[in-house]
C-alpha cells in the first residue's frame, strides 16, 4: 500500500472524521472542523499531545511539522512512511486530541467569535 493509499483509508476510517485541505495540502478534519493530520510529501503529520506526542517524536526520523521550513508548529508531529503501521494508532489519538476543539463556525469571513466581538463594540 502506498502512502497516499493509506492517508485515502484513514480519512475514510477515522469515526466522525472526514478529507479535506490545509495550507493547500490533503488532510483528515474532525467533525468539528479542526484538521488532526496532513499528508505531505508521502508523511503524515499529526496533530497530537501529552504521551502520544512524546511516542511520536521518540521514533526515529519523526520532527516537528515546519511546511516553511523556518516555521515549526507546536504540536504537529511529521511521521515518514516508515511508520506506516503505526499511522493508525496516532490518527486515533490526534482524532480523539483534536475531536475535543470547540467548533468556531465562520460567517463570511468571520469566526463566531469575531462577529460576537463586533457586535458587542458597535452597541
Amino acid at each position: 500500500m502506498s502512502a497516499k493509499e493509506k492517508f485515502d483509508q484513514l480519512a475514510y476510517a477515522l469515526p466522525d472524521c472526514k478529507p479535506g485541505k490545509m495550507f493547500g495540502k490533503e488532510c483528515i478534519k474532525a467533525a468539528n472542523g479542526k484538521a488532526l493530520a496532513i499528508f505531505f510529501e508521502d508523511h503524515m503529520v499529526f496533530k497530537l499531545k501529552d504521551e502520544a506526542y512524546d511516542d511520536a517524536m521518540a521514533l526515529d526520523g519523526a520532527s516537528i511539522f515546519a511546511p516553511a521550513k523556518d516555521r515549526p508548529m507546536k504540536g504537529w508531529v511529521q511521521l515518514p512512511f516508515d511508520y506506516v503501521d503505526q499511522w493508525d494508532h496516532f490518527a486515533e489519538a490526534a482524532s480523539e486530541y483534536v475531536g475535543r476543539f470547540r467548533r468556531i463556525r465562520k460567517l463570511n469571513n468571520f469566526s463566531e467569535r469575531t462577529l460576537h466581538s463586533i457586535i458587542n463594540l458597535s452597541v
